[in-house]
């Protein structure tokens, strides 16, 4: 879907464009957003049971969030876009998710690829898929690698890849292959509808993201549109995008598991509250209000870490500066352990919220959306290994490579 400006709210984007500078943009875009997203919150909650039969986004949920603005959060302000902070992001994303899972993983997952593919591809791309000041929607993954082939102008991009959130509201792929050449792996952005879609998301949770898989055969790809895997260097936008894709991620996964988190404590709040009195009931034991409690303080605590780990390196990129190994670590160890410490919250309110949380309903479906995304690799066990070798002085000339530590090259 190709969406030009929005009103006067464009008009006004264009008005503040500035050059770009090494220090960090905080959008004054993001309080207004978040209004508006609070206003059509009822709307994503009144959609999310449709969503779900579905397997994608209702056409009435797109709309309230393209109207909103919200894939403009992670756009290059020099392209019409938000450029959101990285704190600013994980407020939305977490607003987004309170109030339906799979609404804000598909959210999450379009503005991100699509922001980042904005400020990292070739200039001549970006002028056509972001020409006077709209913007095409980019879906895919760039986990499982495909192959390309170096040909004049571009490449050949064969491959088969899973788990492209998102895709039925793009009009783009984006998606990685290693150069046969070379042994560069690059991100590749082509016209979703010359892929083979494969329409098979068949899930126990997070079912209306849509996250379909796709594959390409000797696809012509040109140059401009593509880029490094892991490029820190942005053609356009600021220093957010000093951090890289992995980083980029991790803020957008970090924000979802709060949100999901948080409507999973409120609608145990309201359960409650309904059961509290009745004769036998469990609300009104000293352990439920005990871990109730606990489960307040686990989010909470996660919450904090996130954003002061996240308020650590907003102030590094300020300075012009990339992030640090031990920041690089503990921005993933803070999305590892806001992911389980909402799913641990998950698991109390199951427990409480007892035969009501097996019918169909809120509770049912943010349970299943939890666990599904406890399950991307971000919040893998692996990672949360790295990190323990990396923060206990045990993973020596070590590098992150997105989610993995790989010896430094010299």
């Amino acid at each position: 879907m190709h969406v030009t400006p929005i009103g006067q709210r464009s008009t006004e984007v264009s008005q503040t464009i500035s050059e770009t500078t090494g220090q960090l943009h905080v959008s004054a875009e993001v309080p207004g957003l978040l209004e508006r997203i609070e206003e059509i919150t009822p709307l994503l909650m009144s959609q999310a049971a449709q969503n779900e039969k579905l397997g994608h986004l209702t056409e009435a949920a797109a709309q309230a969030l393209h109207a909103a603005g919200v894939f403009r959060l992670g756009i290059p302000r020099d392209l019409g876009g938000y450029e959101a902070s990285p704190r600013q992001v994980i407020e939305v994303i977490e607003k987004l998710a309170y109030a339906d899972a799979s609404t804000g993983w598909a959210v999450m997952a379009l503005q991100m690829i699509t922001g980042t593919t904005a400020a990292y591809q070739g200039a001549e791309a970006t002028a056509e898929l972001f020409a006077d000041g709209g913007y095409h929607l980019m879906a895919g993954q760039g986990t499982r690698l495909g192959t390309a082939k170096k040909v004049d102008g571009g490449y050949l991009l064969t491959g088969s890849w899973s788990f492209a959130s998102g895709l039925p509201h793009a009009s783009h792929i984006h998606t990685a292959a290693l150069v046969q050449e070379t042994g560069e792996p690059l991100i590749f952005t082509f016209p979703k509808e010359q892929a083979q879609i494969v329409d098979n998301w068949d899930v126990m949770g997070l079912r209306a993201t849509g996250s379909i898989d796709y594959s390409t055969e000797d696809l012509f790809v040109p140059e401009a549109y593509t880029y490094n895997v892991a490029t820190k260097d942005c053609v356009h936008g600021g220093a957010i995008y000093r951090m890289g894709l992995a980083n980029m991620s991790g803020i957008n996964h970090a924000g979802w598991a709060l949100g999901v988190g948080r409507r999973m404590l409120d609608e145990m709040k309201v359960l409650a509250q309904k059961k509290s009195g009745a004769p036998g009931a469990s609300v009104d034991t000293d352990q439920f209000a005990a871990e109730f409690a606990k489960a307040e303080a686990t989010l909470r605590s996660a919450r904090a870490f996130v954003m002061d780990v996240w308020a650590d390196n907003e102030a590094a990129l300020d300075r012009g500066e990339l992030l640090s190994d031990e920041q690089e670590t503990l921005t993933r160890l803070a999305l590892n352990n806001a992911t389980w410490s909402a799913h641990e919250v998950c698991m109390t309110v199951y427990k409480w919220a007892a035969t009501a949380a097996l019918r169909e309903g809120d509770l049912q479906r943010f349970f299943r959306d939890m666990h599904a995304g406890t399950q991307h690799m971000t919040s893998g066990p692996v990672v949360l290994q790295a990190c323990g070798r990396m923060l206990a002085g045990l993973a020596k000339d070590s590098e992150w490579v997105f989610f993995s530590l790989v010896q430094k090259q010299r």
